[in-house]
């Protein structure tokens, strides 16, 4: 059979049993690529229903899916274009290789140009932009940007004023690069704070803002109309998702605090983990495996949610980039030909930073009554040049709380037993530089990519953050249809 139902129909058995009946459920469940071992032997997963997925993913023509990603079809169907993040890192379809890459090459030039001082002294850099346009380059600067930054660099998405003024008390306006991140240029949250920051550069005295503005977008007729100079747009493709672009010219902060050679390091480990995902077979897939560990846990065991854990400080920011990643690519209940899915699509992300999560939400990851999977994701290599005891004692934990979810431990005392049977998988990093961050993302995007295509559903737009966007826009202009509680919160707060 290559359908739900044999999935959901997958015996549950102990995963202490499943090591105990396989000798060799190690190797067959963790496999190494680009610099990451993959370990999902304390997940669920058997013989038997990677079997299946692997029947379903051919029924679902997966391998065709890929390929029409991989060369520039149409595959995002509801807005009828094409999904061309692979070919930024230079796997796709050769005339958008050869666009990004002339994107590519026209940042660097810009780069160039701010490096020698045609902007001025340039101290600060101040980005905003709000979704993809800034969970992506916020991770990429604070994972690799601990050691050695060119330019201070300050990420700001939230509309709350609060956000700004934080920088506002440590940047020099006259040393400040003002680098706007919006697809469409027209995005209300970025556009609203690009202003303020140009009002805050006017009073501070700086004679010509737009002088000191970047913009980075699919529209650049706007950014020029907005009042941008045509030499200081930075374009990417249309066929770019906002989650997907940190490889574009949206990850133009990292780039010019982390140095060129570091963002072309980013996008080969990412082309790495591309030419894997396009070759390797289903069984040996890292995408695929991680995506069939996903699927099984929320249609045959029901699990809503799933839970990332980094232990290391630097990937501090992945749950959160991995929510908008996850939540807005699956996050749907229609499938392409606009049905009902009717099953779960795609659990609710959440997670946190290994040890602090073990002294706040592990309790319930051991001892609750939700089934939540949980990862991993740890560095073999320090970050840190502190003493080993630190960074020993970081892995020890991250390796034994994966063995106790697993093993439990039953005692007299119900209160103190703990059932075991949790599964969790790991991410092991050789070390935390570019090539292998970019790898690790690429991953979790493929994987997106293989869940979606099984459910059949869209994972590239995101027609979902639509609806409260107009309904705020009424608001603003004192319109809409509220709902009396909505419209005496209104009330309540601007009179």
């Amino acid at each position: 059979m290559s359908d739900w139902s044999t999935i959901e129909a997958l015996p549950h058995e102990k995963l202490v049993d499943l090591f105990a009946n396989d000798p060799d459920r190690l190797g067959k469940l963790s496999l190494d690529v680009a610099g990451i071992h993959f370990d999902w032997s304390k997940t669920h997963l058997t013989s038997d229903a990677i079997a299946a997925f692997v029947a379903l993913a051919k029924a679902k023509d997966l391998a065709g899916r890929r390929e029409a990603l991989f060369n520039g079809e149409n595959v995002n169907v509801t807005e009828n274009r094409p999904v061309e993040h692979t070919a930024e890192r230079g796997e796709g379809k050769p005339e958008s290789v050869a666009r990004a890459a002339s994107y590519h090459a026209r940042m660097r030039a810009l780069i160039d140009a701010i490096e020698a001082d045609a902007f001025g002294p340039v101290r600060h850099i101040l980005h905003v932009g709000i979704g993809g346009s800034a969970l992506g380059p916020d991770l990429l600067v604070d994972a690799l940007g601990r050691d050695e930054v060119h330019y201070d660099v300050a990420i700001v998405s939230n509309i709350d004023g609060v956000a700004l003024e934080d920088v506002f008390a440590d940047f020099d306006p006259d040393a400040t690069l003002l680098v706007v991140a919006s697809k469409t240029f027209t995005t209300t949250e970025t556009m609203t704070n690009a202003e303020s920051v140009l009002a805050w550069m006017s009073e501070h005295g700086v004679e010509d803002p737009y002088g000191h503005v970047i913009a980075l977008t699919a529209s650049p007729e706007k950014a020029i109309e907005w009042g941008v100079d045509e030499t200081r747009v930075l374009p990417f493709s249309e066929g770019v998702g906002g989650r997907y672009s940190l490889w574009s010219s949206i990850g133009f902060p990292a780039a010019i605090a982390l140095g060129w050679d570091q963002f072309e390091q980013l996008l080969e480990g990412a082309a790495e983990m591309d030419r894997h995902f396009r070759l390797a077979a289903l069984h040996e897939n890292a995408p695929a495996l991680a995506a069939f560990a996903d699927l099984y846990y929320t249609q045959n065991r029901h699990a809503e949610t799933r839970a990332t854990f980094a232990y290391d400080e630097r990937l501090k920011l992945l749950p959160s980039y991995l929510q908008q990643l996850e939540m807005e690519s699956n996050g749907k209940g229609v499938t392409v030909d606009g049905q009902p899915v009717g099953r779960p699509t795609s659990p609710i992300t959440w997670g946190g930073v290994g040890t602090d999560a073990q002294h706040a939400v592990f309790q319930l990851l051991h001892q609750g009554t939700h089934l939540v999977p949980v990862e991993f994701v740890a560095v073999i290599e320090p970050g840190d040049t502190l003493p080993e005891v630190h960074h020993r004692a970081l892995l020890n934990n991250a390796f034994a709380q994966g063995a106790a979810l697993m093993k439990g431990k039953q005692v007299d005392d119900p209160a103190r037993s703990y059932s075991g049977d949790r599964p969790s998988s790991t991410l092991l990093l050789d070390d935390l530089d570019a090539r292998t961050l970019g790898a690790l993302i690429a991953f979790y995007e493929h994987r997106v990519f293989v869940s979606g295509t099984l459910l059949g559903i869209n994972s590239f737009d995101q027609f979902g953050v639509e609806l409260g966007k107009e309904m705020a826009k009424a608001a603003e202009k004192g319109g809409g249809d509220f709902d009396p509680s909505t419209t005496d919160l209104m009330r309540r707060a601007f009179g």
